[in-house]
């Protein structure tokens, strides 16, 4: 099923409502869908030239015209729509008999249903019993003609792309809305074509919010969707890092390609969302920490959960066994990432470490028995960054011997040494709402504040564990 509204572009309480409603019934039906959050003639002009690239399955079999009101809107969606239905579709126009404006005004639909009516006659079967419902509803009786093609250059790229272009997922709260502005934008500006970004909210305030969109470049082509969670959440219940496990069912489309707030994108993201899965629910990479696994989980191959190529209609399949696993394991060592690994165990396929490189300056440069079977050189030049570890570190972290130079996120007290790409990131953020953060009296206090925390608390920690007598 595919449904085609511009759900007022997200600018408005009733839109916002109209797309919710939408998605949660749609879920209900445990069906396939896809939501194209687009006005009518370009989503329809879009689907078009994907069904030309399609074999004999291509074509609709219901369709349900229900837009604008005008007339010469309702003909155009209709005879756009019309080359998409297969011989025997049942197409119905609504508000056929709407009273709300005289029928021969332009802003009444039936003179745009009768022209389209009087343009194809002999093409369909009335199925209304009379011309007074207040539907009008047909069944095809001619054949599908789209009536053109595209050149071959199209025709790779939408054979290529599953649904318009590539759909971004974040799950955020107001916490990460600094690290998520870069991670959206460095992806957008290595990234051409269509761009749908979702952010599942997980507690991000109306400020943030507007910080973010101001952070976007200016694109026709791209478009930013925040999502709620639903009643009765996983990340409601347990935290914002289940949120990776919420998003399965509140995404409204089959496929979505997941990262991390702490990642910069460095390439086109193209590649990497028209990877072959092979038949699995997801794609990720190996983690360059962990490559098999740590003493929480079974000994084999451990992917780091920072991005995800994700086949929803398949990884939706098992859901609820997931959501179970997720109460089972709420307490696992890294959290989402063990019961990720663990259901997925033989339903992922691996991709290329240069889609999430991790611990570049640090630990990745430390060899170990499992580590230097990774193809860790395809890091070098990197499509996707991550900066793993924590925002603030603790002392025990900055001071351990064994992982130097400590891992941390760019904008923490700590900072982020020895990192090779840590400075693309400053120049990012120097981009968004947020440029001029690192020179800010603010940032600097921030600093000052949490690394007396680390200090305090490591020493809080000390005296708590040795007794004097």
């Amino acid at each position: 099923m595919v449904c085609i509204d511009h759900f007022d572009l997200m600018r408005t309480p009733a839109g916002r409502e109209r797309h919710s409603k939408l998605s949660r019934n749609l879920l209900q039906t445990g069906r396939p869908f896809r939501i194209l959050p687009q006005f009518s003639v370009p989503a329809l002009y879009a689907l078009l030239e994907e069904e030309i690239v399609r074999d004999t399955s291509a074509g609709f079999d219901w369709v349900y015209v229900d837009g604008s009101h005008r007339a010469d809107d309702t003909l155009l969606d209709a005879e756009l729509a019309w080359r998409l239905a297969r011989k025997g579709c049942i197409f119905i126009f609504d508000d056929y008999s709407w009273p709300e404006q005289p029928v021969e005004s332009v802003h009444h639909p039936r003179r745009g249903i009768d022209a389209f009516l009087a343009l194809h006659a002999g093409e369909y079967e009335h199925l209304s019993k009379t011309a007074e419902q207040y539907q009008m509803i047909l069944r095809k009786t001619s054949e599908m003609r789209i009536g053109f093609l595209v050149d071959q250059s199209a025709e790779q790229r939408f054979a290529s792309a599953l649904g318009l272009g590539i759909y971004l997922v974040l799950a955020i709260d107001t916490s990460y809305a600094m690290g998520a502005a870069v991670t959206i934008r460095s992806a957008i500006e290595k990234t051409a074509g269509r761009l749908t970004i979702y952010i599942v909210d997980c507690g991000i305030c109306v400020e943030d919010k507007e910080k973010i969109k101001s952070s976007l470049p200016k694109r026709y082509d791209v478009t930013l969707v925040f999502l709620d969670l639903p009643t009765g959440s996983l990340t409601a219940e347990l935290g914002v890092a289940w949120a990776k496990v919420d998003m399965i069912k509140i995404l409204p489309v089959e496929r979505a390609l997941y990262l991390d707030a702490d990642m910069l994108v460095r390439r086109s993201l193209e590649e990497l969302w028209n990877t072959d899965l092979e038949g699995s629910s997801i794609g990720a990479a190996m983690d360059v920490g962990f490559p098999m696994g740590h003493d929480g989980v079974s000994r084999r191959q451990y992917f780091n959960s920072g991005m995800l190529l994700i086949d929803l209609a398949r990884a939706r399949t098992y859901l609820s066994e997931l959501e179970a696993r997720v109460r089972e394991m709420k307490d696992a060592r890294y959290h989402d990432q063990d019961v990720l690994n663990v259901h997925f165990a033989d339903d992922w396929a691996e991709v290329n470490l240069s889609w999430n490189a991790q611990g570049l300056g640090t630990y990745a440069e430390i060899g170990s028995a499992d580590r230097d079977t990774l193809a860790l050189g395809d890091m070098k030049d990197p499509g996707v960054v991550h900066f793993t570890g924590p925002v603030h570190p603790d002392l025990v972290a900055v001071l351990n011997p064994f992982v130097q130079p400590y891992t941390s996120k760019p904008w923490g007290y700590a900072g982020a040494p020895g990192h090779p790409f840590k400075d693309e990131w400053w120049g990012v953020l120097n981009k968004t709402a947020w440029a001029g953060w690192q020179g800010s009296t603010q940032y600097h206090e921030m600093c000052e504040g949490e690394k007396q925390k680390a200090i305090q608390d490591s020493i809080t920690k000390f005296e708590t564990r040795v007794q004097f007598y």
